[in-house]
């Protein structure tokens, strides 16, 4: 099934792909005051995490000679000069960035440079956009993630010399199968209000997701058992008001996250589903190392 599935866009229920598509569909309005924007504008193909950068951008001039590209993420960019020099300007809904990033082949204004992208008491990380010095057609994405005296780099590479035209069929399918899931709410300057998320690991029973909340001055963050949903009558109360405030966060119905924390519970006990789920996850990471 998975080898033959076209995933469908669905409203209101995107991963990258659907945001990034969403956000072209507006901007094309811009036309109309920018003459250009529109032809300029198009989604662009992200290799997250690249151990070896040198060797991935010297394998070819695009992705297509790299035989094991994942394409993993996608983002929206804009071809643009400024007073005749080239740059490209960058947006990451899918990553929720509330901020429009501008990479400068010479790296000067209005090159953007190392930004705080999130900063909490524990975890800041720090976001970089620069065009790769070896091969033009990648921009790197450097993200530098500080843990108390622990920092963490990682490096990954955006492919903008031409549009990405198989995000439906490769990124956003890859992702059907990832083993790790999120439902985000975030407010105009990508803080996020609300959400959960969880691991999809071997063991069913033991299957647990955290939902938590923000409202500016407390932070909450609770673990549940999927098992417990699987009943929701018989869900305590003070659970179930504790949903329903994340809920009228993230903008959903009145017990719109409970019964789809219901639906979820239900496919987490399926043993046979979440086996075949991670053995095809597991089949793409080694294909691509």
């Amino acid at each position: 099934m998975f080898e033959k599935y076209t995933p469908p866009i669905i409203r209101r229920k995107k991963t990258c792909v659907g945001l990034g598509m969403e956000l072209l569909r507006r901007w094309r309005a811009l036309d109309e005051q920018f003459p250009g924007f529109a032809s300029a504008t198009s989604i662009v193909s992200c290799e997250e995490a690249v151990l070896n950068v040198r060797e991935y951008v010297s394998m070819g001039e695009s992705p297509c000679s790299v035989e094991y590209a994942e394409k993993e993420h996608v983002l929206v960019c804009v071809h643009m000069l400024v007073d005749g020099r080239a740059g490209v300007m960058l947006a990451d809904p899918g990553y929720h960035l509330a901020r429009l990033i501008c990479v400068m082949h010479d790296k000067l204004y209005p090159h953007t440079g190392w930004f705080t992208q999130s900063e909490e008491p524990t975890c800041r990380k720090d976001f970089e956009y620069c065009l790769n010095p070896h091969n033009g057609n990648y921009v790197e994405w450097r993200e530098r993630v500080t843990r108390g005296a622990a920092v963490k780099c990682q490096t990954s590479l955006i492919y903008v010399a031409q549009p990405f035209l198989d995000c439906i069929l490769i990124t956003e399918k890859r992702n059907l199968v990832y083993n790790f899931r999120s439902l985000l709410a975030r407010d105009r300057k990508g803080r996020l209000v609300a959400g959960m998320y969880f691991p999809v690991g071997s063991h069913t029973e033991d299957a647990v997701f955290t939902i938590f909340s923000d409202n500016g001055t407390e932070k909450r963050r609770t673990k549940y058992k999927f098992s417990t949903f699987r009943e929701p009558h018989n869900v305590q109360h003070s659970v179930l008001e504790e949903l329903e405030e994340v809920s009228l966060k993230m903008r959903y119905k009145k017990r719109g996250l409970l019964d789809l924390i219901t639906k979820l519970a239900n496919i987490m006990a399926d043993q046979s589903f979440i086996d075949q789920m991670l053995e095809i996850n597991d089949d793409i990471c080694r294909m691509y190392l």
